[in-house]
């Protein structure tokens, strides 16, 4: 018996199996990364006095790295709970615009697909499929494969780190800086011409200056739609002076 027809006795086409490679290949480096981050949102939870199945909880329902470091040094701060669930709403619109910016590319698809896959778009997940959308056609079962994947990996790091978060320091080996790199190659990565570097200095500049007058993480938000909305201005500015 080969290969093939095993695979199809299972009920698994070549289809899915070309979608769980692809999607897979895509999105394992994420994964690995999300290790040590994983690993510090669960120890600094534990720190706040949460339990494993509390920090579980939180990634399975949340699945943001950024809110949900912004929510354990609020408890820890001791924040109450609607200025926690305000703050962190307010900090994850952002996922809003990038699944917004996703669904234009599955016009015509599965409107339960396109659910699962926005449950599953966050800033990482969305720079790997929107980097695999510009070098060709990249199928909307690949982009979920590699979004909950990365889901996956996320929620058993935060777990087993909080777990294990009685036996490390809090700030051992630079956790605390986890989350900071993760951003910072992200964005080295869209970096892909002068305009995406623009928007990014845009972005910078603004959400600096907006931080120092502006109580609370608002300033970030209002950063982002600024920057974008500028990005696309230039950007059709440009085209009639022949640029792209």
């Amino acid at each position: 018996m080969n290969v093939a027809t095993h695979d199809e006795e299972l009920g698994v086409s070549p289809a899915i199996k070309t979608s769980l490679a692809q999607g897979l290949l895509a999105i394992w480096p994420i994964c690995v990364g999300y290790i040590p981050l994983g690993l510090a949102m669960g120890v600094l939870g534990e720190k706040a006095g949460l339990t494993p199945i509390q920090v579980c909880f939180m990634s399975l329902c949340v699945f943001a790295g950024s809110g949900q470091f912004i929510a354990v040094s609020m408890i820890t701060a001791g924040a109450s709970i609607p200025a926690i669930v305000l703050t962190t709403f307010i900090v994850n619109l952002r996922h809003l615009l990038m699944s917004s910016s996703l669904a234009v590319h599955y016009q015509g698809a599965c409107r339960k697909k396109i659910t699962m896959l926005s449950y599953g778009i966050v800033d990482e997940t969305f720079a790997v499929n929107l980097n695999q959308l510009k070098n060709g056609p990249w199928g909307i079962d690949k982009a979920i494969v590699a979004s909950y994947a990365a889901f996956f990996s996320w929620v058993a790091s935060t777990t087993m780190g909080c777990f294990f978060g009685r036996f490390i320091p809090e700030n051992a080996f630079g956790l605390n800086y986890a989350l900071t790199a993760m951003f910072i190659t992200l964005l080295i990565y869209q970096l892909n011409g002068p305009i995406f570097t623009l928007t990014a200095v845009i972005a910078g500049a603004v959400a600096v200056g907006l931080s120092l007058v502006m109580p609370g993480n608002a300033y970030i938000i209002i950063a982002t739609l600024f920057a974008a909305t500028a990005g696309v201005i230039i950007k059709k500015w440009r085209r009639p002076h022949g640029n792209q």
